[in-house]
């Protein structure tokens, strides 16, 4: 299952608002619209955008109240933190249920969700299985893991170990599994971001966080015009867009095997491992982007679609309605695939004129 750093960098919450703006100063003077925030966060980056004009003042107010909101998700849910709740509960005894804060039982709520509907491609109880692939906060050597403790490890994972009480605010694990939710809390922080801002009566932005994206409202409030959000070509050397979407009330997440990656003896091994097997992915499916009003649900699917491989996940997209976008290795090219409701929903022109094919149609092929 794909794995992401989830861990706030030593500059955390001390990186100030970067607005897009010549010569401005502290005070109540007016940033011009757009108003741009960078930073470094769990181990990535992000990148918040206010197509609004704000003062300094609110600006920075802005900022130190998302990045409080993104704080609180990682005091919460990662792995790289001792003093972590979900560090503290996977340490707890088996069977015994724990009583938890109410935004980790949403996010397992949501994992546990995806994981019988994926029929355990989404497995957030795989976490043993990263870290023995060297993805994980055990920081092992990159290396093929010993096939017998990897067999041992993959007896234990299943999302059935894993119980939730959402109404109880509270969860079990049956085995000794290592719960894992990095492929889905960082979709949950974007959407937390979201939701500070709309609550601070923010209407027009776009939120950024390591590639797992929101929108609201319009980049350019006078025309109208929708944020355009650029998809990766897979590759790992340098980036570029395959395809620029639009967007507006909608968020995108994208799940990849071409950037987090080791060799060992000629042979590439990739970050998302498939919990059935124990082992990374193979298949040819190198890009899958999925757009869904919850950037947490969005994270899960992308995930869970990379590990089905191209024919079972746009299967699986068919049958749940989702709006999927898959990129697949021909060679030096790509085939692209969209499912229906993608189709539907940015458009069948949108479809022709990028060249994407939508499922059950033949499989157009795009130059890399």
């Amino acid at each position: 299952m794909r794995y992401m750093t989830f861990r706030v960098l030593a500059a955390g919450l001390g990186i100030m608002a970067l607005a897009l703006v010549a010569g401005c100063s502290q005070g109540e003077q007016t940033l011009d619209a757009p108003v741009r925030f960078d930073g470094s966060i769990f181990g990535s980056f992000y990148q918040v955008t206010v197509a609004e004009p704000l003062t300094q003042s609110e600006a920075d107010a802005l900022e130190k109240g998302f990045l409080a909101e993104l704080e609180s998700v990682d005091e919460t849910m990662s792995t790289y933190r001792d003093d972590s709740e979900l560090v503290a509960f996977n340490n707890a005894p088996l069977d015994e249920w724990q009583t938890l804060p109410k935004p980790l039982i949403k996010v397992m709520s949501i994992s546990q969700q995806i994981a019988r509907q994926s029929d355990g491609a989404f497995d957030v109880t795989i976490g043993g299985l990263v870290n023995l692939w060297s993805f994980g906060p055990e920081a092992e050597p990159k290396a093929i893991p010993d096939d017998a403790v990897l067999q041992k490890r993959l007896a234990q994972v299943g999302f059935d170990a894993l119980e939730v009480d959402a109404d109880a605010n509270r969860a079990r694990r049956t085995r000794d599994v290592f719960v894992d939710l990095s492929a889905v809390a960082k979709g949950y922080g974007t959407d937390r971001v979201a939701h500070y801002l709309d609550q601070q009566g923010i209407e027009n932005y776009l939120v950024n966080l390591g590639g797992d994206l929101v929108t609201h409202g319009y980049r350019d409030t006078e025309e109208k015009t929708p944020w355009h959000i650029g998809i990766e070509k897979p590759q790992a050397k340098q980036r570029s867009a395959q395809y620029v979407i639009p967007l507006s009330d909608m968020s995108v997440a994208t799940s990849g095997d071409y950037r987090n990656y080791f060799e060992q003896d000629g042979q590439r091994f990739s970050h998302t491992i498939d919990p059935r097997t124990g082992r990374p992915i193979t298949h040819s499916l190198a890009s899958v982007t999925v757009a869904n009003p919850s950037n947490a649900r969005a994270d899960a699917w992308a995930t869970a679609m990379t590990v089905l491989g191209d024919r079972e996940g746009m299967a699986l997209a068919r049958a749940q309605h989702l709006k999927v976008l898959m990129l697949i290795r021909d060679d030096d090219s790509w085939k692209s695939l969209a499912s229906p409701a993608f189709a539907e929903f940015f458009g069948r022109k949108f479809m022709t004129d990028h060249q994407i094919q939508v499922a059950d149609e033949p499989v157009a092929e795009t130059q890399g």
